[in-house]
C-alpha cells in the first residue's frame, strides 16, 4: 500500500470546527503489485487513533481513512459528497507524497491529475448530495405538503388492501401498480434505477417490494412524521449535526450547479456552525432555509447543461494507465 495524499477534512475543511472538534483526514492509496494481481484490493483503510465504536472522539483523537484509487474514483463517479469535498480541498489542506517513482514521476502527481480533471465528475444529477439533503428535510420537515404526499400514498395502498385478497396484497409488488401509484410533490419515480425506485418523502421503495411492505413503511413514516413535526416546532428531538450536514450538502450542490466549483472554507460556515450547535430556531429559520435551498437546487439541476452521467470510460482508462505507470 502506497499513500498518495492525505487531506485535512471535516469541520476543519468546512470552517465549522470548534474547540471540541477532532482532526479528520481522508486520503487515497495505491495497492501493492501483489494485492492488485491477486485481487486483494481493499476499498479503504482505517488508521484512526480511536478504534472503539463505543467511545466518542475527543479533540485529541485523529480520524484517518484512506480510499483505494479504484474506490475513490467509484465514489466520485457516484457523486458521493466525501469524494467531491476532497477534490475541492484547498492545496494548503493537502499532505502529498513527495517521493519519486523515477526521476520524472512524482507519486503526488496522481492526486494533482485527479483535481485537474475533477469537473469530469460533475453531472446535473448529483444524487448523493441532493438525496441526503432531501432525506433530512423530509425527516424533520414541517411542511404540510409532505404529510399530504405520504397520506395520498397511504390511502392508495389502503384502498388496494381493502379490495384485494390478503394473500394477494402480501404477494403483489409495487410494480404491478406502477402506473397507478400517486405522483406529485415529494413523490418521485426513478425509472433509470435497476430496479426502478418509488420515493415517498425520502423513503426509497424498489418496485420489486410487496404492497404490504410498502404500506408498512409509509404508514410508519406517516405516524412518526406528525410527532417529529410537533417536536421540531419546539426545537426538540432534532439531530442538529445531521441537519447541518444536510444544509451543507444543499449549499455545495447549489455552488457546483451555479459556479462550477466548491470553495472551502464554506461561505455559510458561521450559519452551519450555529445550526450544528442548535442555536437556530428550526421552525422559523432552518426548515424554510432548507426547503428554499432544495427548491433552488432542483430548479438549477433541471436547467443545468452538465451531462446526465459521468464518462466512466475515461476514468477506467485513467485507472489502467495509473496502475501500469506506478504499480506494475
Amino acid at each position: 500500500m502506497l499513500e498518495l495524499v492525505r487531506i485535512l477534512f471535516g469541520s476543519h475543511l468546512y470552517g465549522t470546527a470548534n474547540e471540541n472538534s477532532d482532526l479528520d483526514y481522508k486520503g487515497i492509496f495505491l495497492p501493492s503489485k501483489e494485492d492488485l494481481l491477486l485481487g486483494r484490493l481493499s476499498k479503504s483503510i482505517n488508521l484512526s487513533t480511536n478504534k472503539s465504536n463505543a467511545e466518542k472522539n475527543s479533540a485529541d483523537d485523529v480520524d484517518v481513512e484512506l480510499y483505494s484509487l479504484h474506490y475513490f474514483i467509484h465514489l466520485a463517479c457516484e457523486g458521493e459528497t466525501v469524494a467531491l469535498d476532497m477534490l475541492h480541498a484547498p492545496k494548503e489542506f493537502w499532505e502529498l507524497n513527495t517521493t519519486y517513482k523515477d526521476p520524472f514521476t512524482l507519486y503526488g502527481d496522481i492526486w494533482k491529475d485527479l483535481v485537474r480533471e475533477r469537473e469530469r465528475f460533475y453531472t446535473k444529477n448529483l444524487k448523493a448530495f441532493v438525496g441526503y439533503a432531501r432525506r433530512q428535510a423530509s425527516k424533520y420537515g414541517v411542511k404540510g405538503s409532505r404529510m399530504n404526499a405520504a397520506e395520498s400514498v397511504l390511502r392508495f395502498l389502503e384502498s388496494q388492501k381493502r379490495v384485494m385478497l390478503t394473500a394477494d396484497f402480501r404477494a403483489s409488488t409495487l410494480g404491478t401498480m406502477w402506473n397507478l401509484l400517486p405522483s406529485g410533490e415529494h413523490i418521485h419515480k426513478y425509472e433509470d434505477e435497476i430496479p426502478s425506485i418509488y420515493e415517498v418523502c425520502g423513503r426509497k421503495l424498489q418496485r420489486t417490494v410487496t404492497l404490504a411492505y410498502a404500506y408498512d413503511v409509509v404508514r410508519k413514516f406517516y405516524n412518526a412524521y406528525g410527532e417529529r413535526a410537533k417536536m421540531a416546532a419546539t426545537n426538540e428531538g432534532i439531530d442538529w449535526k445531521a441537519v447541518s450536514h444536510a444544509l451543507r450538502a444543499a449549499y455545495q450542490t447549489r455552488e457546483i450547479l451555479q459556479d462550477g466549483t466548491i470553495i472551502f472554507p464554506l461561505k455559510n460556515a458561521d450559519y452551519l456552525k450555529a445550526v450544528k450547535e442548535g442555536k437556530v430556531d428550526y421552525l422559523t429559520d432552518v426548515a424554510p432555509t432548507l426547503d428554499t435551498l432544495m427548491d433552488e437546487v432542483e430548479e438549477l439541476s433541471a436547467k443545468s447543461t452538465l451531462p446526465e452521467k459521468v464518462d466512466r470510460n475515461y476514468w477506467n482508462i485513467f485507472i489502467i494507465n495509473t496502475m501500469e505507470s506506478y504499480v506494475l
